[in-house]
């Protein structure tokens, strides 16, 4: 069969190979490919209006669909690719809605000498934590990736205190199912920034509170002077300049009631992992 030059080429092939199941340079692949296309195009189109009015619908639907599959191949245990230092990104890409209020910058002036990470809620022992305290407890280190829900990556050494170890202080009550992040900064549309988290993964290997990135105390945008990083998750779930942790029953009482500054205001699903 003849064919065209164009039509030759690897891409040609590869869409043969993908949409056709053909080792040749024919149209079949494209064919597939532009019918399919069309379709996802039109059912778009279609679904939009629906979407606008109805995005919390949308967004339980979506998640009825997708949770339970979420659920059952989530990590049993955090086992995430770790790396070493020649793995290090020379650019770690900062992200998020700064923080810019007074009670910040005069934190951060200071060098958060009068800073306290107060921990609460559903646990026998609530603390208020300095960094001196922090840096006291046993220290954890890792080198993970950060994945963000934009597309980039990043790689980074973390240095801090393993969640487990917070965990072990504070002993939750066996009501406490969620741990939910507060944030010093707001979020993009306004209002405080914060995440909720199962309680099951704070004993992960690789969830972590860091102060430290790379060898030296977080900077302003990588979350000074305190960040969340829980490894199974992706990156805007990685809470920034951190304030205060609550252990909870449930999340519906918290912010809009659905899990997260970003479930609430983007209707992304309150379970986001890698």
């Amino acid at each position: 069969m003849s064919t065209s030059p164009w039509c030759s080429a690897p891409g040609w092939y590869n869409l043969n190979h993908i949409y056709a199941d053909r080792d040749d340079a024919t149209w079949a692949g494209f064919a597939v490919f532009s019918v399919l296309t069309a379709l996802l195009v039109v059912t778009w189109v279609a679904a939009t209006p629906v979407t606008l009015r109805h995005p919390r619908v949308v967004q339980r639907v979506g998640f009825a669909l997708v949770g339970p599959l979420q659920r059952l191949f989530e990590h049993v245990d955090a086992s995430p690719g770790e790396y070493d230092e020649h793995d290090l990104s020379p650019y770690f890409w900062h992200n998020g809605a700064f923080p810019t209020t007074d009670e910040y910058r005069a934190l951060f002036d200071e060098h958060f000498a009068s800073w306290r990470l107060k921990i609460g809620g559903q646990v026998e022992h609530p603390v208020d934590l300095t960094l001196a305290d922090l840096r006291a407890l046993p220290h954890h280190e890792q080198i993970t990736q950060h994945f963000c829900i934009q597309g980039w990556s990043g790689v980074a050494q973390w240095g801090g205190v393993s969640m487990a170890t917070i965990v072990d202080l504070v002993r939750p009550r066996p009501e406490a199912r969620w741990v939910v992040f507060y944030s010093l900064g707001d979020g993009p549309d306004g209002g405080l920034y914060y995440d909720a988290h199962p309680i099951e993964q704070m004993r992960y290997r690789l969830t972590m509170l860091a102060y430290d990135m790379n060898g030296e105390p977080l900077s302003y945008g990588h979350g000074a002077p305190l960040r969340l990083r829980n490894e199974v998750q992706l990156g805007f779930k990685q809470v920034k300049w951190l304030g205060g942790i609550d252990f909870v029953a449930d999340f519906a009482d918290v912010g809009g009631g659905y899990g997260g500054y970003n479930p609430d205001h983007e209707f992304f699903g309150y379970r986001q992992s890698i």
